[in-house]
């Protein structure tokens, strides 16, 4: 498998070469007694370039340390999930019969259930087109559809129906 660099990678190559060409342009230009309007503008262009590479580095560190967190927390919570009680696992189970069941009563199609489903789990509109690879203008449609067939005026009432007498 061929690996292709990142534009950051690209991008780090660039200003190199251009902060050593400049440099060394740079060099000869001081050596041969360069106006010091030249010389200030071929400075800048050294000085730029490598605040570049620095400020690059520095976004990719944190990036890296932020994915780093991210993996950790997901390791953390599938541990968490792995260590449920069976009594837990068993009421989720139950909970989720209940509303494929209820679904069916509402006469869902399947894309309504998909959508009823990322709704119940807490996505917005633009998270479920994103999940559902579609608009938002369709899940937005799909999802007032599901609160006319269920008679319910909304997005909590929806939510409410199934965990409001839990508590």
């Amino acid at each position: 498998m061929i690996m292709r660099p990142t534009k950051e990678v690209v991008l780090i190559a660039v200003l190199f070469l251009v902060g050593i060409t400049s440099g060394l342009d740079l060099l000869w230009d001081l050596s041969h007694g360069a106006p010091f309007s030249h010389v200030f503008k071929e400075a800048l262009v050294v000085v730029l370039a490598i605040v570049l590479i620095v400020w690059i580095l520095y976004e990719q560190r944190q990036q890296l340390a932020q994915i780093q967190k991210l993996k950790t927390e997901l390791a953390q919570s599938e541990q968490q999930r792995g260590k449920a009680n069976s009594y837990i696992l068993s009421a989720r189970k139950q909970l989720s019969e209940v509303i494929s069941k209820q679904f069916d009563e509402w006469n869902l199609t399947q894309s309504e259930k998909e959508v009823g489903w990322l709704l119940l789990k807490g996505f917005s509109l633009k998270e479920i087109a994103a999940i559902r690879d579609t608009l938002e203008k369709t899940v937005r449609q799909q999802a007032s559809s599901i609160y006319k067939k269920s008679q319910l005026s909304g997005r909590h009432a929806f939510s409410a129906w199934f965990i409001e007498d839990l508590l």
